[in-house]
């Protein structure tokens, strides 16, 4: 049944979802200590998120949210799956990335390949450059099935010889005891992404080359790459890196129609890589939502039937963490998870450790590899997500995710569209300051930690082995482009600097005076431990403060019972008063006078402002749930380190 029933079902459902409105505000209700009429908003719209894309995530869909049926996989819109045909026994493609390791030969990497294949690896994403150059790609493919392991290139510059030499080897391959049929997940791809590119300032090829190359380019082979992660690696919202990818997408289809190709050859020549992230869900939506906008894009063009978006989902390298890089292993999980789900012909989940530059890597490449590989493989093997295709169809919230992304990303398309087409709005820098908004309202929302990060902005480990030296800021990494802004950057700029400080003998550190028993300030003093590690900072704390009794001296050893922890540093002239409200009207501004007395340079208060009695001196600042916490936490490290170096 859909929303569009009879009068009686459509009142049916308006009252059931009445009842749980009703229930639910008076649970709103209850919480702020209030009557449900005096709700500031109905239960929807309080309980509702909005993503950075504006797209409103609400907290309950049902039957009347029912969309209308979108067809079967493999055919138009294509929404549920690019391939009728996708072999549920195989589910989707394990890509892996082979050829970024310098110093190997073809031989090696030959090796390499074929020793993966044999441990699951099912598609092959192959660097050429100084470790493989083009004319040696048919050593490193040696004995690989072709017609089984789809192939990417990534060759910047080399694309087109290393097109060529693929398609060579392509061509002079032994035939295979039983040719298998083609299918959307063994298309090989050449690779070629000058217009993506074109914004991330990777290195490329020449548009009018790789449209040469595109005319001859034989069946199962598609020479354009239509790169998405350029896009998400600079922190595009996922509506933008919709939107962008269908207007380059249509651009190359104009080229290859203005250069002799029909609408439906053009469409063919296409494939896409996108951006998947930890949340599954939108991952999910995402790929759906891509492949729904690239028919509606085939059937303007003329050619629907030809619409069908092969997709390479890659885990997005912007939502990886360097410090605590083991949670990335959840991350990619999540990520791969989404991208199965939603459909992805290819996926690759890049190594827990690939936001660090290749020398700064604790594992060997190999491990990397294979905890990469396993993630997509116990979830196809163990979990069997690849044996149902679309398995999140028919699910209201996902349906109706699919179309909000949608038409989000259309909007996107539509604003390019209009301002001339993809190449004309990026020369304008229209698309530059898109992604450029985009990436300041992720930011703030990091910032101010609203969009935590574990092991990074939450839960942050101080004890683990600090680097050589800074690298939160590197792009030098396989596969990233000079436009990289990773989620975590600007906290692994404080840890870097609270590191190269602790280098130097004492690390910054701040004191806490926790006030009443345990019960009491356990809650703050957790808090404010926990937002100063994600600076950096070490939180010292003395144990319970009694009002009247002396306190630490800013530069004194401290007293039982914290003997074990490490003394504060010359500059720790900083200390947090942590407890009640009630506590801090009875003992707090004994101990903020006491403090100051002990020559504390600034005294700061955990929780907010507001909970500290009224007339009296009140502290320096305060510590608390939504404040900025890189810029607090920038400005108490640069105190810290400052008196320090005095």
């Amino acid at each position: 049944m859909t929303a569009d029933g009879s009068p009686h079902e459509r009142e049916q459902l308006a009252d059931d979802y009445q009842r749980w409105s009703t229930a639910a505000a008076a649970v709103l209700a209850k919480g702020r200590r209030i009557e449900p009429s005096e709700l500031p908003g109905t239960p929807e719209d309080l309980l509702s998120t909005p993503t950075r894309d504006d797209v409103v995530i609400r907290p309950l869909y049902t039957r009347k949210d029912e969309t209308a049926q979108r067809g079967l996989p493999g055919s138009f819109p294509f929404v549920r799956g690019a391939d009728a045909r996708r072999d549920v026994q195989q589910g989707w493609r394990v890509t892996e990335r082979f050829g970024d390791q310098p110093g190997q030969s073809a031989a090696q990497i030959n090796e390499a390949i074929l020793d993966a294949a044999g441990s699951g690896t099912s598609g092959l994403w192959l660097v050429t450059g100084s470790s493989l150059p083009p004319e040696e790609l048919a050593t490193a493919l040696g004995g690989v099935y072709l017609d089984l392991l789809p192939v990417t290139l990534d060759a910047g510059v080399d694309g087109v010889a290393a097109a060529r030499a693929f398609l060579t080897a392509l061509e002079a391959r032994p035939a295979p005891p039983v040719e298998a049929p083609p299918m959307a997940g063994t298309t090989h791809s050449l690779g070629l992404s000058p217009y993506t590119a074109a914004y991330s300032s990777r290195s490329t090829v020449d548009v009018d080359d790789a449209n040469a190359l595109a005319a001859g380019a034989p069946e199962r082979v598609r020479t354009f790459r239509v790169d998405g992660t350029d896009f998400a690696q600079a922190g595009a919202s996922n509506a933008q890196e919709l939107g962008l990818l269908a207007a380059v997408g249509l651009a190359h289809v104009r080229d290859l129609v203005a250069a002799g190709l029909t609408p439906a050859a053009a469409l063919k020549q296409i494939s896409f890589a996108v951006s998947v992230g930890d949340d599954q869900f939108a991952s999910i939506a995402k790929l759906r939502a891509l492949r729904l906008m690239w028919a509606r894009v085939a059937q303007v063009v003329g050619a629907p039937e030809a619409g069908a978006a092969v997709t390479h989902a890659v885990t997005d390298l912007s939502m990886l963490a360097q410090r605590d890089p083991w949670v990335n292993m959840l991350r990619t999980t999540v990520a791969a998870f989404g991208a199965g789900v939603g459909g992805a012909d290819q996926v690759t989940v890049l190594g827990y450790d690939a936001a660090l530059p290749l020398d700064a890597r604790s594992s060997k490449a190999s491990f990397s590899a294979r905890i990469a590989r396993n993630t997509q493989l116990l979830l196809l093997e163990e979990s069997n997500i690849g044996r149902v295709l679309d398995p999140a169809g028919g699910s209201w919230f996902v349906e109706s995710l699919t179309d909000d992304l949608a038409r989000a990303g259309w909007a996107v398309f539509t604003a390019t569209e209009a301002l001339g087409g993809y190449r004309t709005a990026l020369d304008s820098g229209d698309i530059g300051r898109w992604i450029d908004d985009a990436l300041a309202t992720r930011d703030h929302a990091v910032d101010h930690r609203s969009a935590p990060i574990t092991g990074v902005s939450e839960f942050p480990n101080l004890g683990e082995a600090a680097f050589a030296g800074p690298l939160a800021d590197s792009v030098d990494l396989p596969t990233a482009t000079a436009r990289l802004a990773r989620v975590a950057r600007r906290y692994e700029e404080l840890r870097d600097r609270a590191d190269t400080a602790a280098a130097g003998g004492t690390r910054p550190s701040v004191l806490m005076l926790p006030l009443g028993g345990v019960a009491e300030h356990n809650g703050r003093t957790t808090f404010v431990a926990n937002l100063l590690a994600a600076g950096g900072i070490e939180a010292i704390n003395p144990g319970p403060i009694e009002p009247g009794a002396p306190l630490p001296e800013p530069t004194a050893p401290l007293p039982e019972p914290t003997a074990p922890l490490p003394e504060p540093v010359e500059g720790s002239r900083i200390a947090v008063i942590c407890g009640t409200k009630a506590r801090y009207a009875t003992d707090g501004p004994a101990v903020l006078a006491a403090a100051r007395a002990a020559g504390f340079d600034r005294v700061l208060l955990a929780g907010p402002a507001k909970e500290w009695p009224d007339g009296e001196d009140a502290p320096d600042g305060s510590l608390r749930a939504g404040i900025d916490a890189v810029a607090t936490l920038t400005e108490l490290l640069d105190a810290v380190t400052s008196k320090a170096g005095e």
